[in-house]
């Protein structure tokens, strides 16, 4: 797993620290003096070949020396020195090392690769190198050289960046917010950020996690870590570099729209990250989610002392996509009664400038047991009138008892004091109120909530590997695809473009291609005889955007026209571009549809996330305009209406004045489909339909272009190797007999099974959840039971399994791959009143066969002696079962494959 001792590395037992120096400012006596500041309590042990002693802390000369095997080995040695120590500490049993040390340098026979073989023969985990280090108060140990040490909270931080972390942690200091772990973690050589947000979505004592990103190596890995956190607790990201330009120059349309930056953001959107755009946000979001739990919806009752800033603080919520919330009759009458007369009398509830403790009181109480609002915001504007330190204080007071009396199901409280001094600030977050320096800022933060809650909601959808609307003919596709590659072209012809989008079933105006004058003639011909008119474009591999060199003639009616037009066309092409291959011309019929819609819509391909699906505003100015929106396939139809609905352009598809709606879904059904396609055949690079022609009808694409290489496999794993994300595999579902004619259905694992598990578990012994889970299991929470159905079908699997006739859960078996996917740990489970009757060996079967597609080297598990049925079978199966060497009471199984 990619969580693989990280527990250990992040809560040490004992730690020792290697490379310390007596040299005042170095990083060595930062880090040294850091951790006895922190007060460490476990096993420590410090490691100078040079020094007897440093700071009265007595060193050995080498690991071997010490009179306990640390976990833990922080590293500060220079760099040639590392690798030696790396595999030092793996012969004396370490778990891990954290390695502050820059220098590894790249590439092979590089002490960075060195460094990583050392690891792998004993199975270490690595922090770093290059990092600030790691912080950990619950643990009390700071292995940093940051400045300060944040107090223990519910915050996890996992920075690429050292100086982000320690200023995050200056600023945590400052507004008492607390740290479940702040972890820097460098080049990455082994533990990266998907193996910490695997880490910290199962802590329970992190309620949100906090990112800050350069760059990601491995998308698919990200992205499956990234979307099972995402949907158990709020995962925030600041990403560096928003402004940066794609590394390539595009050839089409949606390779030019498809910007690093535009990527990245459609990557965290399909994950379920909550993205801000600097660190002052990402402080309002670390305010906000450290503090209190996600509303139930987004209606906002703003109650204020000025009426200036409450209007401010709703144009920004209405900005934002957030609901002012209504005041009910019975909460109006209530403040009608308590209030002056010149109360605003709606929200924001302006309870007036002369406003005092009291009054606030009163108005903050009605709000709260308002049933029209999900929120309430308290806005201070300070004045001389009335004290804005006794008004926080009775706030604080009032919003102690209310959650008190609601607990569970209370309501956000935030706060906005304009001009607080350090004394209201402290009053507030000791009080666990979320409290901002200005009404823009707490109101984000109020919609971070909600995105939250937005998003959870978002990802318990399951996008199909095929949708079953529709049954392209991929293979015929996939033909014209790979003869093109045979011929040694990059660019489709044409014609072949209108095969390919036959095959799926998606519309395309009549094409032919024509390699001279009188050819294109007897096309136009055909178009004519159906009452068409015809528009020429120029045919060549080597014209990108035909317009360029006018080499597009349009509203041609007649022979001779066309005979002029495509005369013209070839001769101005060659004395424009005499470097380029023409190959003719294109004749089409030109359709005129003066109420339809320009769309663009296409495949782009990044170098980090693979294919991407790309749609917007198209025309000859598609850069200019930049009305677009980008999403990761797969895609259902709900995808795709969302990634419509991200765009200027959809409000456009609508129906306004004597302009009909576009035909219902007939676009998204595009989009669907294009990355089914894209799924299909990855040779596709890129993809560029522009214009596709929309309007009550349906849609028909007038222009295409598409780019075919060799494929790419970007990523392991069985599945489209160019997508970042794995579609639900719904080709490993099953109907299987076992004995006595028992016919079961088997299928991929879904994060909508909850109550399925939780039914399942009442029927499972307490002996075989104590085998299963090594210890008693007196309950199951839902985070607990998150962990189990939250998969991402690229490092983990699970498939369960359904009585036909009864349609209830029998069993279930998952795989779950290590970090490197070599190796698949797996675990099964069967209800304990039909054990015996095939079920296990069934399901044992199967995992073993979706290793092998996988192209994982090993499965191996872990079983307890005294479970002899299972160690029986795993023996039948082929698995060899050795004694683990330092647990008596457990099994290692391992089978090659």
């Amino acid at each position: 797993m990619s969580t693989y001792r990280l527990k250990n590395l992040l809560s040490p037992r004992s730690v020792a620290l290697v490379g310390a120096s007596a040299r005042p400012g170095s990083v060595g006596r930062a880090v040294l003096e850091n951790i006895g500041k922190a007060g460490f309590k476990g096993q420590f042990g410090l490691v100078n070949p040079r020094h007897a002693e440093i700071s009265g802390i007595a060193a050995v000369k080498n690991l071997d020396r010490l009179d306990f095997v640390p976990e833990l080995i922080v590293i500060t040695a220079p760099a040639r020195e590392v690798p030696g120590i790396i595999d030092q500490a793996g012969r004396r049993g370490s778990v891990g090392a954290l390695i502050v040390s820059a220098g590894l340098g790249h590439g092979p026979g590089s002490l960075y690769e060195a460094t990583i073989a050392a690891a792998r023969k004993y199975g270490m985990r690595l922090i770093g190198p290059n990092c600030l280090g790691i912080m950990m108060p619950a643990v009390s140990l700071n292995a940093s050289f940051a400045a300060h040490m944040p107090g223990p909270g519910n915050l996890a931080l996992i920075s690429q960046s050292g100086a982000i972390a320690a200023g995050m942690v200056d600023w945590a200091a400052q507004r008492g917010v607390g740290f479940s772990g702040i972890v820097s973690i460098g080049d990455q050589i082994d533990v990266d950020l998907a193996d910490l947000l695997d880490h910290f979505a199962m802590d329970h004592k992190t309620r949100a996690i906090l990112l800050y990103i350069e760059a990601i190596k491995d998308a698919r890995k990200f992205m499956s870590a990234a979307r099972a956190a995402a949907r158990v607790k709020p995962v925030v990201v600041v990403k560096s570099g928003r402004m940066a330009q794609g590394a390539k120059a595009a050839a089409t349309h949606t390779g030019a729209l498809a910007g690093a930056d535009a990527v990245y953001d459609a990557a965290f959107r399909r994950a379920g990250v909550l993205r801000v755009s600097d660190l002052r946000e990402l402080f309002d979001c670390a305010e906000t989610l450290g503090r209190v739990e996600s509303p139930a919806g987004k209606r906002l009752a703003i109650l204020t002392n000025g009426g200036g800033i409450g209007v401010l603080a709703i144009d920004r919520l209405v900005e934002l996509d957030g609901i002012p919330a209504s005041i009910s009759a019975d909460a109006r009458k209530k403040l009608d009664a308590a209030l002056p007369p010149t109360w605003s009398g709606a929200n924001p509830v302006d309870i007036v400038g002369d406003a005092d403790a009291a009054r606030y009181a009163t108005a903050l109480e009605v709000l709260l047991a308002d049933p029209d609002n999900d929120a309430v915001l308290v806005l201070n504007v300070q004045t001389a009138i009335a004290s804005a330190i006794e008004i926080a204080t009775t706030v604080t007071e009032l919003v102690g008892k209310y959650r008190e009396q609601h607990r569970r199901w209370a309501k956000p409280v935030l706060a906005a004091w304009v001009g607080a001094d350090q004394a209201i600030i402290q009053t507030l977050s000791n009080a666990g109120i979320p409290n901002y320096p200005t009404e823009d800022d707490a109101v984000r933060g109020f919609m971070h909530l909600v995105r939250h809650r937005e998003v959870v909601e978002e990802l318990s959808q399951v996008p199909p590997a095929m949708p079953d609307t529709f049954v392209p003919d991929a293979r015929a596709a996939r033909q014209i695809v790979t003869a093109a590659i045979a011929d040694g072209r990059q660019w489709l012809e044409p014609v072949e473009i209108k095969h390919l989008l036959e095959a799926y079933d998606i519309a395309m105006v009549p094409t032919y291609a024509a390699t001279d004058v009188e050819q294109a003639v007897t096309c136009a011909k055909e178009i004519f005889a159906q009452g068409g008119t015809v528009v020429l474009k120029i045919m060549s591999r080597d014209i990108t955007h035909k317009s360029d060199v006018g080499g597009v003639v349009l509203n041609l009616t007649t022979p001779d026209a066309v005979r002029a037009a495509a005369t013209d066309i070839l001769d101005r092409a060659r004395k424009l571009r005499p470097e380029a291959r023409i190959g003719g011309v294109i004749v089409q019929a030109m359709v005129v549809k003066a109420k339809a819609r320009e769309l663009i819509l296409g495949l782009a391909d990044d170098p980090i996330f693979g294919t991407v699906v790309v749609f917007g505003r198209g025309g000859t100015a598609v850069e200019i305009i930049n009305d677009k929106a980008l999403a990761l396939p797969p895609l259902d139809l709900q995808l795709a209406r969302d990634l419509i609905d991200r765009t200027r352009v959809s409000r456009l598809l609508k129906a306004y004045r004597d302009v009909p709606a576009v035909k219902h879904d007939a676009v998204a059904m595009v989009l669907v489909k294009l990355a089914q396609m894209a799924a299909d055949i990855p040779e596709i690079r890129e993809f560029d339909i522009n214009p596709l022609l929309a309007d009550e009808t349906g849609v028909a694409a007038v222009d295409a272009r598409v780019a075919v290489g060799p494929p790419q496999k970007k990523f392991v794993g069985s599945g489209p190797a160019n997508f970042a994300v794995r579609a639900y595999p719904s080709q490993w579902e099953r109907h299987l007999e076992l004995k006595d004619g028992w016919r079961i259905f088997v299928r991929p694992l879904r994060p909508e099974d909850e109550p399925i598990i939780h039914e399942f578990l009442r029927h499972v012994t307490a002996h075989d959840l104590r085998l299963r889970f090594f210890a008693p299991m007196k309950e199951f929470t839902h985070e607990f039971i998150a962990r189990l159905t939250q998969l991402d079908y690229a490092r983990a699997m699970a498939f369960i399994a359904f009585d036909e006739k009864t349609s209830e859960m029998v069993g279930v078996v998952r795989l779950h791959s290590d970090s490197v996917y070599e190796t698949g740990e797996y675990a099964i489970l069967l209800r304990s009143d039909l054990k015996g009757r095939g079920l296990g060996w069934a399901l044992m079967q199967l995992i073993i066969d979706y290793a092998r597609s996988e192209g994982l080297k090993t499965i191996s598990g872990d079983v307890l002696q005294e479970n002899t049925v299972m160690l029986e079978m795993c023996r039948q199966l082929g698995f060899e079962v050795k004694p683990d060497p330092t647990e008596p009471d457990i099994a290692d199984v391992r089978l090659k494959l």
